[in-house]
């Protein structure tokens, strides 16, 4: 299988260098979130698992300090599931940024080329706008996307922290039934 580069030429030509840094940030945001994903399905599970069986071998479940021991657990194993959250956020919002940041250096450019060839023809330059927007497009998408994500995500570890919780508490009862 031969990996040919033309359409990241394509791409180049048609919004500029700054579509190549959006799409790697869109790379970045994606694997971030595919690593959230296995993390979640996979790593996360089992430490709950661990940490559910942990805290039923223990004796003392009432007490203050066994209380406050549970939720630094549970609050421990949360933090994890939570960590990357900040920098998926800061990804998404570099995203449109960097569609503007496009679209303006697109329209520099445009009204440069009419400035040098003196002329005001109303095609080149819809071309050239069309053209300068497309990193903003394309920046808008990328946040989208990564915002749904990440909307799910939160939404996840909210439910996910009041279901260890619950968990816990029901753990211990089921035990000593």
């Amino acid at each position: 299988m031969v990996l040919t580069l033309e359409p990241i030429r394509w791409l180049i030509g048609a919004g500029g260098e700054v579509l190549v840094v959006i799409m790697l940030v869109a790379m970045a945001l994606f694997a971030m979130s595919l690593e959230r994903l296995f993390y979640w399905r996979f790593t996360h599970r089992r430490a709950r698992r661990v940490l559910i069986e942990a805290w039923i071998r223990r004796r003392d479940h009432s007490s203050w300090s066994a209380l406050t021991l549970r939720e630094v657990w549970t609050s421990e194993l949360i933090a994890r599931l939570r960590l990357p959250v900040p920098w998926l956020k800061l990804l998404i919002a570099i995203c449109p940024l960097l569609g503007l940041l496009g679209t303006v250096t697109g329209m520099i450019q445009v009204f440069d080329s009419l400035a040098l060839t003196e002329s005001s023809q109303a095609r080149a330059m819809a071309d050239g706008v069309a053209q300068a927007t497309l990193p903003t497009l394309c920046g808008m998408a990328v946040a989208v996307v990564g915002l749904l994500f990440v909307t799910r995500l939160e939404q996840i570890i909210r439910r996910e922290d009041q279901r260890l919780h619950d968990r816990m508490a029901r753990a211990v009862e089921d035990s000593h039934a």
